[in-house]
């Protein structure tokens, strides 16, 4: 089939007086040129692929970024590819020619100007964006809806038209984004992936569209033939799973999201960490000997043995009563520590502090080993003598006297961590809490626990960013020494100011599942703060833990939920609430 390249292919028939002036439109419009560029590449009659590859070989366009398609479209099943709109007509072409290779199912809903190269129409779902009430669209809805019901691959541009400057913005971008592909997500439970694509048309476009919106029509086909030579810039994201985006209540918030998603793919707003201080790392020191170990644990007085669960004991104590055993502990902590890049780069992880702070470990009497551990800091014991610096943490925040680790006993807990082998356990950060609730029952005078959760440099900055923009009840009384200071992507900051405070903790895990590639949620120490009804007061950058974003907390323990009470407090929940009542 030879295409008609002439806006009378895809005129309304009803009106006949269009046809008679469709050859001025042609040449208003710049359709000749696509004509002869038609001709002269010899596309007329080639079959789909041949036809795309053909065209973007003429144009001199080479499509860079693919190895994301090929690592992120899923083999089978249904998929919605969502992405940004630029250029208006190559990066469709571009985009199907390269999932066509991955996936023979592959369909774009597009603008039906493009109807006109009938070697392509295989390619597309066509619908009429410049008029929704066009009852053609409801057509092309239906058949994007039985294509993902089928199975298949759908990529579709939400916002229809081609990106413009938005002077709300002080950028050029796309308009406002069309809830079609939230709408397919939700009623046919397709996954999305998300796609960014560089660039712009040129400043004459976009001047000319600042001057009088429908000048981009008239000049649309004219731009596609000045992209020669010039590459396609993909950005491919992660696949956003259909049980997350389920978790959107409805469709406005999920396209916002969508939109969102695609936007914090712009390699232009890409936020890195600085290069780590810890460049060399020295072998992690030699296991402590087992037996000597357990000599030590069991000549800790019995009122520091805290729970028992099955082959696990949990125990606290200082430096000076288990030395082998802290210094266990450190080797452990470096282990762990190592993985999540915040290693010291030591043979250990230690420092001042271990030897005047509570250890609060667990220990298996199965096979002899420590599988994780809390350092804990008496603050009425610490600061006795009234030196802050005495606190660890007094190294990452300016503490006012009104903080309330001068105004109350609290515990200073940090430094936690769980051995590989039982991070996914049940039991592993039970047995922490239940042992620190055990801890605080038998010295109930400790009605506060305050720290911070590491926010390990695994994170992106933006999801750092979107903690630190939703979490936080800031405080006069303490401020960050080196505060967390990466700059917002503006459609992250855009999107905080549009949803009104829609986007608070309900949102949190979403934005940082959809920015992670590997999908990873919140911190889990910080979701389990989350559930104490912890208050969360700012980000410090920890200088002597590898420059790793801290989050400072405080969690009031009475007023922690009766669930969390009970779980971790026991048979002692009712003294320990007791004493406070006393105390008032």
């Amino acid at each position: 089939m030879i295409s008609n390249i002439s806006v009378a292919s895809i005129l309304d028939s009803n009106k006949p007086w269009l046809k008679v002036l469709s050859p001025l439109i042609d040449r208003v419009m710049g359709i000749h040129k696509v004509r002869r560029f038609y001709q002269k590449s010899q596309l007329a009659g080639k079959a789909t692929q041949e036809f795309s590859q053909l065209f973007l070989e003429s144009l001199n366009i080479e499509v860079q970024g693919t190895q994301g398609l090929f690592a992120q479209v899923p083999k089978t099943g249904s998929v919605i590819i969502v992405a940004n709109h630029p250029f208006g007509c190559v990066e469709g072409v571009a985009l199907a020619y390269e999932l066509k290779k991955i996936r023979p199912d592959v369909k774009v809903l597009a603008n039906n100007a493009l109807s006109m190269f009938s070697e392509i129409r295989d390619y597309f779902i066509f619908i009429n964006p410049l008029s929704a009430s066009d009852p053609k669209n409801g057509k092309g809805i239906r058949a994007c809806k039985q294509h993902l019901l089928a199975g298949g691959v759908l990529l579709i541009f939400p916002a229809g038209k081609v990106s413009y400057y938005r002077p709300e913005k002080q950028r050029i971008c796309d308009g406002q984004w069309n809830r079609l592909p939230a709408q397919l997500s939700k009623t046919t439970s397709s996954p999305v992936l998300p796609i960014f694509i560089e660039g712009h048309n040129s400043r004459l476009f976009i001047n000319m569209g600042r001057v009088y919106y429908r000048l981009k029509l008239i000049m649309l086909f004219r731009e596609m033939l000045k992209h020669k030579g010039q590459p396609i810039k993909l950005n491919v994201g992660h696949i956003l799973t259909s049980k997350l985006l389920g978790k959107f209540d409805d469709v406005t918030s999920l396209n916002d999201y969508l939109r969102l998603q695609t936007y914090l793919l712009d390699p232009n707003q890409k936020q890195t960490w600085p290069e780590d201080n810890v460049i060399e790392f020295s072998p992690i020191m030699e296991p402590a000997d087992k037996h000597q170990l357990k000599l030590e644990i069991d000549d800790l007085p019995e009122t520091q043995h805290l729970v028992d669960y099955k082959s696990f004991s949990v125990y606290y104590g200082k430096q000076d009563q288990m030395p082998l055993v802290v210094k266990e502990i450190t080797r452990l902590r470096e282990v762990v520590f190592r993985q999540y890049n915040e290693g010291s780069g030591q043979a250990c992880d230690t420092d001042i502090f271990d030897a005047s702070y509570l250890h609060l470990f667990i220990y298996n009497n199965a096979d002899g080993e420590i599988i994780g551990a809390y350092r804990m800091g008496q603050s009425d014991v610490l600061l006795e003598n009234g030196d802050i610096n005495n606190l660890y943490l007094a190294k990452m925040f300016n503490f006012s006297t009104e903080f309330i680790n001068q105004q109350r006993p609290c515990l200073e807990m940090g430094r936690s961590f769980l051995v590989p082998e039982h991070q996914k356990s049940f039991y592993g950060l039970f047995l922490l809490w239940r042992g620190i609730g055990e801890f605080v029952v038998r010295h109930p005078q400790y009605r506060t626990l305050y720290g911070t959760v590491s926010l390990s440099k695994l994170y992106s900055p933006m999801s750092v960013h979107c903690i630190n923009q939703l979490s936080l009840t800031p405080s006069d009384k303490v401020t960050a020494k080196v505060p967390f200071e990466h700059p917002a992507h503006p459609e992250l900051s855009e999107y905080f100011v549009e949803q009104k405070g829609l986007a608070t903790q309900s949102m949190l895990s979403k934005l940082v599942m959809g920015i992670e590639s590997d999908n990873k949620d919140i911190p889990i120490l910080m979701k389990h703060y989350q559930k104490m009804g912890a208050r969360f007061y700012c980000i410090g950058i920890d200088k002597s833990f590898n420059d790793t974003p801290g989050l400072l907390l405080s969690v009031d323990l009475p007023k922690a939920p009766d669930k969390s009470l009970n779980q971790y407090l026991a048979q002692g929940k009712d003294s320990y609430l007791q004493y406070n009542q006393e105390q008032c």
